[in-house]
């Protein structure tokens, strides 16, 4: 059995909900779908997110900037950026734009990434592309009001460090970043911008000594991990594996217990004075990777959340919904999607990761001691106690059930009730699974997914011994639970 203390009469500290900052989407068409509308504002109501980001806002399928056919000259149309803008506003969230990525009008080249053909090269004119990112930013500003744009994030690019995403080296990112800076600060100079939005934490310190060399403005800095990132998809890949040390010497990728905070303490570190904002990660970066539909995903997210309390301003899980087209939209209810939901919007076992931690008090309570796989946050709210924990290890290490003991020292309690997601409780592909997996549910197998992902609590029993109050249960292996202790 493992147990674990924590002391009612101490004073806590604060516990920002830094997870809830950010979250992530696909790229910004979907934002137009009714269906993706509706799960964002689910997401936003049941754990409180606050900003959303996507790729893709200055793609051809948004019509931003296209050549008119009369006059052969360059056309700016921002009617659907307002479309989804106006959206968010509406329901209480904000954008937190990725500013990407090159319109077909200014692009140097054709290269290109994923299903929607994104364009991913350089500018051939960077005064027209200034140009535009002014126009663009005036444009918001006369229309949702200075101080409403100044609450919003504009980060430059997506992992600009891969191949993949940005056709161009390190000088040429650096170079497209001052330049889009610059133009959204002649609009207005507290407007934060930030980058280099990078995978894997790379050029963190060479992007802050550019800023500051060249008097390059930088209001925050933003980058991404996942526990399955691999250097050599990354460029200057030996210098990465040398900085991150996360290879093998056969070049295998060490998939190491707690490998996401070693990164963002490494990021934290590197980052300074600078808020520091994880603009994505999830269990894994492969598409289509079951994991993401099952509990260990759920247990996977719990403790990477915990781990990062203090270290990150913001950690924005990538993504909401499997609506989802980087490589076409997949076929499937359950196809191994990134998502908290299925395209049908059926919750998997990490949504209510998420909304179990959006239970939790800003008040943090410590609680002893930390283990190497079962772990807990405490807070304090109002007349009760929420705590969130976990069973979580690596795949190839194994777990088993654990016996917990939870004490709380100087305070009686009244009730015990406990939430929990496993592989018998909100485990919705498993379910899914044992229908037969129908690509294509109907409404009524779709009803029973849904009733199949509800979340219903147990009251559990406690005992008293002097002042102390303690309670005890068994976590299966990739379960995680919330405590209401009253």
């Amino acid at each position: 059995m493992l147990e674990f203390q924590m002391d009612a009469e101490k004073v806590g500290s604060a516990m920002p909900h830094y997870w809830e900052k950010c979250v992530g989407s696909c790229h910004a068409y979907t934002a137009l779908r009714e269906d993706w509308r509706k799960q964002l504002a689910k997401v936003h109501r049941v754990m409180g997110f606050e900003y959303v980001r996507f790729h893709g806002l200055f793609d051809n399928d948004m019509s931003v900037l296209t050549i008119d056919p009369k006059t052969k000259k360059i056309r700016y149309c921002f009617v659907n950026i307002d479309s989804i803008f106006d959206f968010l506003l509406k329901i209480g969230m904000k954008p937190f734009l990725e500013l990407s990525f090159m319109p077909d009008a200014l692009a140097s080249g054709e290269k290109t990434c994923f299903h929607y053909r994104a364009n991913i090269t350089m500018p051939k004119n960077i005064d027209d592309w200034d140009q535009f990112i002014k126009c663009f930013t005036r444009h918001l500003v006369e229309r949702y009001g200075l101080a409403e744009v100044r609450s919003w994030f504009f980060e430059v690019w997506n992992e600009p460090n891969l191949s993949y995403f940005f056709d161009g080296t390190q000088a040429d990112y650096f170079r497209l970043y001052e330049h889009t800076v610059r133009s959204i600060k002649s609009v207005d100079g507290m407007i934060a911008v930030g980058g280099p939005a990078t995978a894997i934490n790379d050029w963190i310190p060479e992007f802050i000594t550019f800023c500051r060399k060249n008097k390059v403005p930088l209001d925050f800095i933003s980058t991404h991990h996942y526990p399955t990132d691999d250097p050599l998809w990354h460029k200057d890949s030996s210098s990465l594996k040398d900085k991150l040390k996360l290879t093998n010497s056969n070049g295998q990728i060490n998939y190491e217990r707690g490998i996401l905070k070693k990164m963002s303490l490494k990021a934290r570190q590197e980052a300074g004075s600078f808020p520091l904002y994880y603009t994505e990660w999830n269990s894994s970066a492969y598409l289509p990777d079951q994991i993401h539909d099952y509990p260990y995903t759920a247990a996977f997210a719990a403790k990477s959340i915990i781990d990062n309390i203090g270290v990150v301003d913001g950690y924005s899980y990538w993504t909401f919904t499997d609506i989802f087209e980087e490589q076409g939209q997949i076929p499937g209810e359950f196809h191994g999607g990134f998502g908290m939901q299925t395209i049908h919007g059926i919750p998997k076992p990490v949504y209510h990761t998420f909304e179990f931690l959006h239970q939790l008090g800003t008040e943090r309570i410590s609680i002893t001691p930390e283990q190497e796989t079962v772990g807990f946050v405490a807070t304090r709210r109002e007349n009760s106690y929420r705590l969130v924990g976990y069973n979580y290890n690596i795949p190839k290490d194994g777990i088993l059930n654990q016996l917990v003991r939870i004490v709380v020292k100087n305070k009686a309690c009244k009730m015990v009730k406990a939430f929990l997601v496993d592989n018998k409780h909100g485990n919705t592909c498993k379910k899914w699974i044992q229908m037969g997996s129908p690509v294509y549910p109907n409404d009524n197998e779709l009803d029973q997914l849904f009733h199949a992902s509800a979340i219903h609590s147990e009251i559990l029993p406690f005992r008293k011994n002097g002042n102390d109050s303690m309670v005890e249960f068994t976590l299966a292996p990739d379960a995680v639970i919330l405590l209401d202790i009253e």
